[in-house]
């Protein structure tokens, strides 16, 4: 299962995946805001997103990396894919992830894409569906990988050796 990871010592690479603005409407006017959707990895099986709002572009996003920092997960990899094709989830965004054979290439739409690559996958394909929402998707994105097992992970808790799982 995923669990938290200390980022100081880690070399992140970062992906801003949206930048939307919002307006307030006030007695004088409107007020603009930016929220940044940002997703930060390590290109080796680690992955975390974060958003950050601000007044001005570079702030929130400065705002959603250090966000993003402090949710990190660790994803289970086999070779430059994934272990097992999996189902993730989040209020109505939901995404399909399957592994794919060596060569292939990452398979996948704009925020599915970013989160897939910042993890360090290069063979995937995958599919979102119902909901379109860029942060919806990446929740259900990082949902998805986050309940990834590999063989290991299955043995242990079924009390069994890899080999036996594997025939």
């Amino acid at each position: 299962m995923a669990s938290k990871i200390d980022a100081s010592n880690l070399e992140l690479q970062e992906r801003v995946i949206t930048i939307n603005r919002v307006s307030k409407t006030v007695k004088g006017g409107r007020i603009y805001k930016f929220a940044a959707l940002v997703v930060v990895g390590d290109g080796n099986g680690i992955v975390g997103f974060g958003i950050g709002k601000s007044g001005e572009v570079p702030d929130a996003i400065r705002k959603g990396i250090e966000d993003a920092k402090k949710n990190l997960i660790k994803v289970a990899l086999k070779g430059t894919t994934i272990p097992h094709e999996i189902t993730g989830k989040y209020g109505a965004g939901v995404v399909l992830l399957k592994p794919a054979a060596p060569g292939t290439g990452v398979i996948a739409g704009g925020p599915v894409r970013a989160v897939v690559e910042t993890v360090g996958i290069k063979d995937i394909r995958s599919k979102a569906l119902r909901s379109n929402n860029p942060c919806n998707v990446v929740r259900a994105t990082i949902d998805g990988l986050s309940k990834l097992r590999n063989v290991e992970e299955v043995a242990e808790i079924r009390g069994k050796s890899a080999k036996e799982i594997l025939g």
